[in-house]
């Protein structure tokens, strides 16, 4: 019979769990072990399976084991995006409030753990305060990493043991991933000594390149670079997909409203009437922009997301689309990656997201639970379109990235 990898963590975190959560999930249960043991870890699982416990739960464990080593931030979680960053911020107090309370109901004390963020959002009198008093854990981009690595406030850095990289698909084949790759190394001048690295993703292919790109060289007893050890937790991208291409008219030869767009926008306010909250990505601002308006000429059906959009309004629309408060968001990549959104049961995608990737990230936003279905409807603006898409939704279905 397995052991039961509950088992590894303190008794408030398994009882925890288990009246929270349940069983673990597959990612989850492979994943802890490894991180448990200090391994560096790699886990590919689809969207909405446990992938950022998998990954906080074991770092959380050893801190409240070993609180002493130290002040200044042990856990670091890197991702791309600011959104998401918000978001874990705010769902990692549901596990540590959880945990404590279900402490001091086993009569145990654990220490209070810290969780700071810092992005091109954080205030001056914030960035200050996380250097006067350093979190346990914070959460940051690469961007804001580098601002602190190459300040005074790299300090607090210096006793990390656990670094998280989230959505690591979207950082590996640009110049954002080869700058991370590089802080990355700095940090580890910094500390001293190695620190677990976990990896993250639904979206990564080959494990094995990624694997690579997310632990870096190290000089072996002869002084020669070689790869540092990676173990791949792979849970699988196959993930339940009820996807379909639906043209908005029935060729593209010449049109009566001579443009596309007002079938477009009526097929969508279609779907947004038949489903309780839906996700529309577009693939940039003016898109955006110009659908929300329409959308919006009869009644209020749409919310625009993305990077010109206020911190404030980003906000009130991120909050009102996990709570389900919404019929409609519109979005670029913004909205992308990892953010919680368990509301949305329908995405439409408005012309090619370029990949079969950035397909998955994006429909996979619906039914983001574990077990549920996610729903996607790609629809074309162009001939082009409609041949790109059709080939992006076979190999989406296939898991082929």
């Amino acid at each position: 019979m397995d052991a039961d990898p509950l088992d590894l963590f303190l008794p408030p975190i398994r009882d925890w769990f288990r009246q929270t959560l349940g069983e673990p999930t597959l990612p989850q249960r492979q994943g802890w072990p490894l991180i448990a043991a200090g391994k560096n870890t790699l886990i590919l699982a689809p969207t909405g399976s446990g992938k950022t416990l998998a990954a906080f739960l074991a770092c959380l464990d050893g801190l409240w084991r070993q609180p002493q080593l130290g002040l200044g931030v042990r856990i670091l979680y890197i991702s791309p995006l600011k959104a998401l960053n918000h978001d874990i911020h705010r769902n990692l107090q549901v596990p540590l409030a959880g945990v404590e309370q279900t402490a001091r109901t086993l009569g145990l004390a654990l220490p209070k753990i810290q969780v700071g963020l810092r992005t091109g959002d954080t205030t001056a009198e914030e960035r200050r305060r996380l250097v006067r008093k350093p979190p346990q854990v914070l959460i940051t981009t690469p961007e804001s990493l580098h601002l602190i690595l190459t300040s005074q406030a790299r300090e607090m850095l210096r006793g990390v043991t656990h670094c998280i990289v989230d959505e690591i698909h979207a950082l590996c084949p640009n110049k954002r991933g080869v700058f991370l790759t590089l802080l990355l190394e700095r940090l580890e001048a910094l500390t001293g000594r190695p620190f677990v690295r976990i990896g993250l993703s639904a979206t990564q292919k080959p494990l094995e390149e990624v694997a690579r790109f997310l632990a870096g060289l190290a000089p072996d007893a002869t002084g020669a670079l070689q790869p540092r050890p990676v173990a791949i937790v792979d849970g699988g991208l196959r993930k339940h997909l009820d996807l379909q291409v639906v043209s908005p008219v029935e060729h593209f030869g010449p049109l009566p409203e001579k443009s596309v767009w007002p079938s477009i926008y009526r097929l969508l306010s279609d779907h947004i009437r038949e489903h309780s909250s839906t996700l529309v990505f577009a693939n940039d601002r003016r898109a955006v922009e110009r659908i929300t308006a329409c959308l919006n000429e009869q009644e209020e059906l749409a919310r625009a997301h993305h990077g010109s959009v206020s911190l404030e309004m980003r906000r009130q629309t991120e909050t009102a689309l996990k709570e389900g408060r919404l019929p409609c968001v519109v979005a670029t990549a913004s909205l992308e990656m990892g953010i919680d959104m368990g509301a949305v049961d329908l995405v439409c995608q408005v012309a090619s997201p370029g990949s079969v990737a950035r397909g998955l990230q994006r429909v996979g936003r619906a039914g983001h639970v574990v077990g549920q279905k996610s729903k996607g409807r790609l629809i074309p603006r162009t001939a082009a379109d409609l041949l790109e898409l059709t080939v992006l939704a076979r190999e989406m279905a296939l898991g082929n990235v």
